[in-house]
């Protein structure tokens, strides 16, 4: 288990929690400053994700962000970065959502199928603990995928996501 310290320029000051549960499983908590329900649009709506789901330290950008969420809807996020030939895709299905509580969705892009990821939303006063389970098909997808970065995404986007918050809440 690791966790990070977010940047004091942050608009909240909380601790990304990162734990390998198992050889498949990663564990990823979070509190965010602002109630469930606000927390949890702004892991659905579109307009919303595109605000905060990427590290502006990656410099890629949206060019589609398309999100169902709703049991059995699809989503499908589409970046371009001066480094990629191609556009990069994410893409699945959500298998389960439950409004301002949580939600379930598969990563379909990978070739041997990706990771399920289930995200739940617990209201505690004026907070919300988000806790990120991701089930990978094998050990060596949650190896490849923590070797990639891929996990280390989650203290910037979520600073992003903590300013976004910001704004939400006073609203």
């Amino acid at each position: 288990m690791y966790e990070t310290k977010d940047s004091e320029s942050n608009a909240t000051k909380y601790n990304t929690t990162v734990e390998r549960k198992s050889e498949r499983e990663l564990v990823v908590t979070r509190t965010f400053n602002g109630p469930a329900h606000i927390v949890f649009d702004a892991w659905t709506k579109p307009e919303l994700l595109q605000r905060w789901w990427v590290p502006k330290s990656f410099g890629a950008a949206f060019l589609s962000c398309e999100a169902d969420a709703r049991t059995g809807g699809k989503y499908r996020f589409v970046f371009s970065h001066a480094s990629f030939e191609q556009p990069m895709a994410f893409f699945g299905a959500y298998v389960e959502v439950i409004p301002h509580s949580r939600l379930v969705w598969t990563n379909d892009e990978g070739e041997e199928g990706g990771a399920v990821t289930t995200v739940t939303f617990e209201e505690i006063g004026d907070e919300t603990l988000v806790t990120i389970h991701d089930l990978y098909p094998s050990t060596k997808a949650l190896d490849d995928a923590i070797a990639s970065g891929g996990i280390s995404w989650n203290g910037e986007s979520f600073e992003q996501l903590d300013q976004l918050l910001v704004t939400l809440v006073r609203s």
